[in-house]
């Protein structure tokens, strides 16, 4: 039995025997050509099938580990749209009448060995999306399927480094564990690993790369360690380990359909995250106690389309969520595109910050005829369950106020044309502005609840882009900045005797729900997988201590003084993360 030291960056343990992931290697020559034209084409033509490939990568991604995680793939989209890098190329084929292949690997490496010199672990790790990007145009060139690696039991996987792609593609049933030498806890595998629940390694010994396949390890991504060869004993106490956190999440997922109620009877409301209306997802969020849906991302309605639904389509979507959940409220948010979710059916204009720029509710004001379907098929579909409407990235009364105008002309529409719609239909926004968080009192004046984005208000209130991974170590939502602004928003909702709730990624975060419940948030909304452990943690905490611990945090500094206040007041809440 030999233990290694390694890093972890992502939490579990597993047993199971190593696989070692080698990947077809690019094989080419440098060679000069005739024709840049036709080589320029050929590049052209590679990189647009990358661009489906990554596509159809990216909705596989928001299927299996939700929105922000399947950023990663819009951020390779980006690269491999990147203007310079394809000019560098396309000046390379032209320039010394080489070929595509030879062009491509020599300006990306130009560009990597630039990121490397940067003493920055997160801007370095970067390098790895690069190369992940370069060589799927690569295959693509020279017909090489580099993905054909298959598991056929499971394993502990081990390699020299993991690229997203690879990461998802390969069979998450199979995989129970990554172990690789390169990588950080900021890389977007330590990210997807993370969101898979998957444990996860780096900067294992390179002679890990030498150790046959089928012997068998333990990978503990708690105190950051593997072994090897481990004897009989060791395995029956890590056995007991995961045994032991096992029935934890058991028994709260037998006790998940009991209310989310505190120990001195303060009940919160927990709801779910849906990213769209199928089946197995509405299954999976009414079978873990979903109380209500908290977010219908209707965005990915038309991201699965190649061209702009109409008004039936999205008719039949929404009507088979609302039947779904009965009397249960289901909070549809209107088409949230822009920033890092574009159309390219929409031909939106180029913008230098989309993040700032035209996207939500501005968007859709812009559009009317594109919001007015949206509407007219939300409002026809309010008769088969209990709707609730909000608008994203508002900023100021008046928005709302033409929102509701529209509303209230789609409504006279259906029902002259004799629909039925039910009397009253809730309506909220999404607090994801700094300037709405601050002027929460008066918005809420004009709507029925609000909802907190966590995460465009971390970007936003800390200037930091999310999907940025070098600035990962400031986008925190546990920032006291991010905190006051979320107590503010509370306080300016009961002010005005109106509901909030939370569907940012904060509102599933174990670590978060204490300090949630302790500053007065009516209901928390979040993937389905976290709400049994999310209720089975309300039901262990009091209120009175919830609350006393949340007006401390907001008087600290640092995100990491949030969390280790929080571990030291629930240290039981060690077991859910």
């Amino acid at each position: 039995m030999e233990s290694l030291p390694v890093i972890s960056v992502s939490r579990g343990i597993s047993i199971a025997p190593i696989f070692q992931f080698r990947n077809t290697p690019l094989v080419y020559e440098r060679r000069l050509i005739e024709n840049p034209l036709v080589e320029w084409e050929r590049y052209r033509q590679a990189v647009q099938e990358s661009l489906n490939r990554l596509e159809q990568i990216y909705h596989q991604a928001v299927a299996e580990v939700g929105t922000d995680e399947a950023g990663i793939f819009h951020a390779h989209i980006s690269i491999l749209q990147d203007p310079d890098l394809n000019d560098s190329v396309k000046d390379r084929i032209y320039g010394e009448k080489i070929n595509a292949e030879s062009a491509l690997y020599e300006v990306s490496e130009e560009y990597c060995r630039m990121l490397e010199e940067i003493n920055d672990e997160y801007i370095r790790a970067r390098t790895t999306d690069l190369r992940d990007v370069r060589d799927g145009v690569l295959r693509i060139l020279l017909h090489v399927d580099g993905h054909h690696i298959k598991l056929t039991s499971p394993a502990i996987v081990v390699a020299r480094e993991l690229t997203p792609s690879e990461c998802l593609l390969l069979d998450r049933r199979l995989v129970r564990g990554f172990c690789t030498i390169e990588g950080g806890t900021t890389s977007h595998t330590a990210i997807l690993s993370r969101s898979l629940g998957i444990p996860a390694v780096v900067g294992i010994p390179e002679r890990l790369l030498s150790v046959p396949d089928g012997m068998l390890a333990i990978l503990d991504g708690y105190e950051g360690k593997i072994i090897l060869k481990p004897d009989q004993e060791t395995i029956q106490h890590y056995q007991g380990m995961q045994s032991r956190r096992q029935q934890i999440f058991e028994t709260a997922l037998r006790e998940t359909h009991r209310p989310a109620l505190t120990l001195d009877g303060h009940v919160v409301e927990v709801f779910a995250n849906i990213a769209n209306d199928n089946p197995q997802d509405l299954k999976e969020a009414v079978q873990n106690g979903a109380e209500g849906v908290g977010l219908l991302r209707t965005e990915f309605i038309y991201l699965d389309c190649e061209t702009l639904p109409d008004e039936e389509v999205q008719f039949y979507k929404y009507k088979s969520v609302l039947e779904a959940f009965g009397n249960r409220p289901v909070i549809l948010r209107t088409l949230d595109i822009g920033g890092d979710k574009q159309l390219p059916y929409l031909d939106l204009p180029y913008e230098l910050n989309p993040f700032l720029g035209v996207r939500g509710l501005r968007l859709c004001l812009r559009n009317l005829a594109l919001f007015k379907a949206q509407i007219r098929a939300a409002l026809r579909a309010a008769s088969y369950g209990n709707l609730y409407l909000m608008f994203p990235m508002v900023t100021k009364g008046a928005e709302i106020q033409a929102a509701k105008a529209v509303i209230a002309e789609c409504r006279a529409e259906l029902e002259a044309e004799g629909c039925s719609i039910p009397p009253r239909i809730p309506i909220g926004i999404m607090i994801e502005i700094p300037a709405a968080a601050l002027m929460a009192r008066h918005l809420a004046r004009e709507v029925d609840f609000f909802s907190i984005g966590t995460n465009d208000l971390t970007q936003y209130t800390l200037a930091v882009d999310r999907t940025n991974s070098a600035l990962t170590d400031l986008a925190s939502g546990f920032d006291p900045a991010v905190l006051n602004l979320i107590q503010a928003v509370i306080n300016g909702a009961h002010t005005q005797g109106k509901k909030t709730g939370i569907c940012g990624e904060l509102g599933g975060d174990p670590l978060a729900i204490p300090l949630l419940v302790g500053m007065g948030m009516d209901e928390l909304s979040m993937n389905a997988g976290e709400i049994p452990a999310a209720k089975q943690i309300i039901r262990q905490i009091s209120l009175k201590d919830a609350r006393l611990v949340s007006q401390q945090a907001l008087e600290l500094e640092t995100p990491e003084e949030v969390i280790a206040l929080v571990k030291s007041a629930f240290p039981f809440i060690e077991n859910y993360i």
